[in-house]
């Protein structure tokens, strides 16, 4: 049994996984209530899943980027959940996660997600032979710079509010926004991705694992 968390930003989810199979998954939007929401959606999984701590034998953790104290919040949890019961512990990319959802396709595909003052977080990535793979490191920017770094045709999915789809939208030529379905970043692709890991004893250091920040740039004039 594996448990999934992803706290990297206001939208928090969970998953569990038993015999490569995805037996419970939740997601929802936090007003900044992390610490307060965490623990008890957890039992909630737990009791709807009719399972005790007892029953994990790993957690994964989307180690970011993301807001600051959120990422903490979901890495101190699951450490701590970790080193108390002797479980292994994989960390995946949060971006890694969000393109995991969008079917592959012969294009370039920039997956995002907020990154606090109107600015995103964003990776690039190309399709390979198992899926998508990332291209470069993820870089913090604002959705119109965005939009103007988007030169040829590609793929857009994850965090934009309705005012940032607009931005986008407007180079329709070259962008084209993945529908709002396949942009809610969904923790059974980080409990899929890590159950990968695990099998093949791929795992983290629970000590010594941080989560991934990305720096703002200098505020915009104006």
């Amino acid at each position: 049994m594996l448990l999934a968390v992803d706290t990297s930003t206001q939208w928090m989810g969970l998953a569990l996984l038993h015999d490569d199979q995805i037996i419970s998954e939740t997601v929802w939007k936090t007003h900044n209530h992390h610490s307060v929401e965490l623990a008890p959606a957890v039992a909630l999984l737990f009791k709807r899943a009719d399972i005790t701590t007892n029953a994990l034998e790993a957690i994964a953790i989307a180690s970011g980027p993301g807001s600051f104290t959120s990422l903490r919040v979901g890495m101190a949890f699951v450490k701590g959940l970790a080193l108390s019961l002797h479980l292994p512990l994989i960390s995946i990319p949060t971006l890694h996660i969000t393109a995991a959802a969008v079917p592959m396709q012969d294009l370039p595909l920039a997956a995002v997600l907020q990154a606090g003052r109107g600015r995103l977080a964003v990776g690039w990535y190309g399709a390979g032979e198992d899926g998508w793979r990332p291209t470069c490191e993820p870089e913090v920017m604002t959705p119109a710079e965005l939009e103007q770094a988007v030169t040829k045709p590609a793929l857009i999915c994850g965090e934009l509010n309705t005012e940032e789809r607009k931005t986008l939208a407007r180079r329709w030529k070259n962008i084209h926004l993945v529908e709002a379905a396949l942009c809610v970043r969904r923790p059974a692709y980080l409990a899929q991705m890590a159950f990968k890991r695990w099998l093949a004893n791929d795992v983290d250091d629970a000590v010594s694992l941080a989560p991934t920040y990305l720096h703002l740039k200098d505020p915009i004039p104006g």
